[in-house]
């Protein structure tokens, strides 16, 4: 005869290694600190303004 599983204990396990790789994703998706989080947020801005400052506005011909 094999091994007895129980079949809670193995539904718990399941249940708890997703959610410990739900985790890990919420952790890297929101865990920065608020400097890193502005200091992201600044590179973004300046890089749309040099973006800005090179772009090339041309009349539309009817």
């Amino acid at each position: 005869m094999g091994n007895v599983i129980n079949l809670n204990r193995f539904r718990k396990r399941a249940e708890w290694e997703t959610s410990a790789k739900q985790a890990d994703v919420n952790r890297a998706k929101f865990g920065r600190t608020k400097a890193e989080r502005s200091s992201e947020e600044k590179q973004a801005d300046q890089a749309k303004a040099h973006l800005d400052q090179h772009r090339i506005d041309r009349e539309e011909q009817p």
